[in-house]
């Protein structure tokens, strides 16, 4: 399991947006907006689709 940092994420529309995108990616993920999280449950190279996935939306993501 892998924590990412999410500090821009600010309403459940951002959420949405992550949600659709990951989802797409076939990514298994939960996202916390009130931790500003996305946790990925797999390894570092779907931690990296991932990150490149949320930059991608506009989102600076790191893992913590």
């Amino acid at each position: 399991m892998i924590i990412l940092d999410v500090p821009e994420m600010h309403c459940t529309k951002c959420v949405k947006r992550i949600s659709e995108a990951l989802s797409k990616e076939n990514l298994q993920y939960k996202v916390s907006l009130e931790e500003k999280t996305v946790t990925i449950d797999g390894c570092e190279k779907c931690a990296s689709t991932a990150i490149n996935t949320l930059e991608d939306l506009g989102f600076e993501a790191k893992i913590r």
